[in-house]
């Protein structure tokens, strides 16, 4: 297995937007079927919007500065996917609007894997050697062994923020 850093990410998009393709198929009463791959859909991006924030995203902006505005557009587009994923995490398949809002997700962070492999990443590659690539993967690996596998929602942020501000 390669500890390529874009080739890992590009693995976790390919994955992400199969499950996207089957939710897409699986038809306007497929509940259970839904449930299932959005639980799977949030699991996968959880997974790797934290590894991206916690090691990629850090490491090549500081190495490649020249693309921090790409970075820091990236970062608001995995805020979006994570309201978006606690949202979900709570709601029913039967809710009206748990399919439009699995809708703009896939939209979403669709948008944001064609940027980053078609902008960002060529540009990663060319400025970073094949070991600095190698070790932002390896670490990769092991923070998503500590990755959270499901979103905090926002109300339990708000809980927590205003605990600590009380």
């Amino acid at each position: 297995m390669s500890t390529d850093a874009i080739v890992l990410l590009k693995e976790d998009h390919k994955a992400v937007k199969k499950l996207f393709r089957e939710y897409q198929a699986a038809g306007d009463n497929a509940n259970v079927t839904k449930s299932r791959l959005v639980k799977e859909i949030i699991e996968a991006l959880t997974v790797h919007t934290y590894i991206e924030n916690e090691v990629m995203y850090p490491r090549v902006r500081k190495l490649v500065p020249e693309i921090e505005d790409d970075i820091l557009e990236s970062y608001e587009e995995h805020h979006v996917a994570d309201v978006l994923c606690a949202e979900l995490a709570l709601m029913s398949p039967h809710n009206e609007r748990f399919d439009a809002k699995t809708t703009v997700l896939i939209e979403s962070v669709s948008h944001h894997i064609e940027e980053e492999e078609g902008q960002w990443f060529p540009k990663v590659r060319s400025a970073l050697g094949r070991n600095d690539l190698q070790e932002i993967g390896a670490a990769m690996l092991e923070a998503r062994k500590k990755a959270p596998r499901t979103p905090v929602h926002p109300r339990a942020l708000k809980k927590a923020a205003d605990a600590l501000f009380a």
